[in-house]
This record gives C-alpha cells, structure tokens and sequence, in this order.
C-alpha cells in the first residue's frame, strides 16, 4: 500500500511552484521524477517528456521562462487520494519576446512518494495557449474535402 502524502506536504510544494521558486520546489523532486507536459511544441516548446530532477529544474529555471513568465499561478482545485494529488489551476504569464499577456488553465496530476514528487502531468488548455502565444486564432484548413478533416 501506498503511502498517503500529507497535505501540508502538499501545499508547501505548490506554494514554492507558484512562484518558481526552483530552489524551494528542488526538495520536493524525486531524483528521479517524471515530467510531462501536454501540448503543442511547435509553439511551446518547454511541452513533452522531462526525466529527472535536473531536467525538471532546467524546465522550472530556463525552459519556460525563454518562452513566457508566470507572474500568477493559482490552483483552483485540489483533491489529494492517498499518494496522488490533481489539481485544477490557472496561469498568468508575460510572452518573454514582446511582453503580451496570456492566460490559460491546466490540469496537474502529480504522485509523490515519501513527500517527493516521482511524476507530474501537466494537461494544458493547449489550443487556448497556443493562440494566445502566438498572437491569433488557430485556424482549420477548409480547403480539403471534410472527410479529410480531423478536429483538434
């Protein structure tokens, strides 16, 4: 049986998350934690698979900041079930080229073990995300035969 995280543990984590505090958020990675993050990596390119403590702190410290800089960072929700915890939050950023506002909300489902986090997933309003970052709206491609068409 697992071991339920507490949730002070918890908080602690989120609290150093929100504000990006690497240092803060280091001592609740498992050496060994699993990172993904849903979404497009065209447009956001910290997005997909980061394996290992320091993969995770290089994402914390300059992969996402090259993109955009989180000024607010708020869960909504949070259900926490013995070792895992989702939460429900929204994001506040500046893009880091020409300083536009975005905002989008994601999804966390993280697992911890022994007060570590050991796996985060990071579902994105992506399509939302995407447009904001790139400064339009995202278009379908009308030109084929709608039997060629798929949805996003």
């Amino acid at each position: 049986m697992t071991e339920a995280v507490p949730r002070a543990v918890v908080e602690a984590y989120y609290k150093a998350y929100a504000v990006r505090d690497a240092k803060a958020v280091a001592e609740y990675l498992d050496d060994n934690v699993e990172w993904t993050i849903s979404g497009p990596v065209d447009v956001l390119p910290f997005c997909g698979k980061h394996l290992g403590k320091a993969a995770v702190l290089d994402l914390i410290e300059r992969l996402v900041p090259e993109v955009i800089t989180v000024f607010s960072f708020t869960p909504d929700a949070m259900l926490i079930d013995g070792d895992r915890v989702a939460t429900l939050n929204r994001l506040a950023a500046t893009r880091t080229i020409n300083g536009r506002v975005i905002r989008y909300r994601l999804a966390h489902f993280t697992r911890f073990r022994d007060a570590k986090v050991i796996e985060n997933v990071s579902l994105l309003d992506s399509y939302d995300a995407a447009e904001q970052v790139l400064g339009h709206p995202l278009t379908a491609n009308t030109a084929s035969p709608a039997g060629d068409r798929i949805a996003v």
